[in-house]
């Protein structure tokens, strides 16, 4: 089993995802400093860590499929890759779940943006470990363009209703 292993995963394929993985937490970087920059929870290391964590989840289950489904008869298990990617998003939504601040009276939530800014950086990663990167470069920078510009615009129309906004 081992040698089967070691061709589905070789030290070159293993660098190669090493680099998915720095490419995808470099994209989540960039994200989690336009959080720091505006003091929200989950900046920096944590859009790294998250974004980093999904490549690596994919990357290591597609090789698991693989793995599973040569050793083990094919009748016994049948290895869903599609369980790994619902795996991650679940994953990644508790973790944006633990952002998320109600208001003691109940009447305002703060830091959806930050959850679904979490959520979307699993996504980036995800799309990194399938080798889309053109896909995953440019959900990162429409990203940073919605966290960054639209808040303004979002913050105008609040104050016209009289309400705040947690961008």
């Amino acid at each position: 089993m081992e040698e089967t292993i070691q061709e589905l995963a070789s030290y070159d394929q293993q660098w190669l995802i090493l680099l998915d993985i720095l490419i995808a937490m470099v994209l989540g970087g960039l994200i989690g400093i336009e959080r720091e920059l505006k003091g929200k929870p989950a900046g920096f290391r944590t859009n790294m860590i998250i974004a980093g964590a999904a490549t690596l989840f994919i990357e290591v289950g597609r090789i698991g499929v693989l793995y599973f489904g040569m050793a083990l008869d094919a009748e016994l298990i049948r290895a869903d890759p599609v369980r790994i990617l619902h795996a991650v998003i679940v994953g990644v939504g508790f973790i944006g779940a633990g952002t998320i601040i109600k208001s003691e009276r109940g009447e305002e939530v703060h830091y959806l943006t930050t959850a679904a800014t979490i959520w979307m950086s699993a996504a980036i990663g995800i799309a990194v470990a399938l080798h889309l990167y053109v896909l995953a470069l440019s959900v990162t920078v429409v990203l940073l363009i919605i966290n960054s510009l639209f808040h303004r615009f979002e913050n105008w129309v609040l104050r016209k209703n009289g309400k705040e906004t947690d961008n």
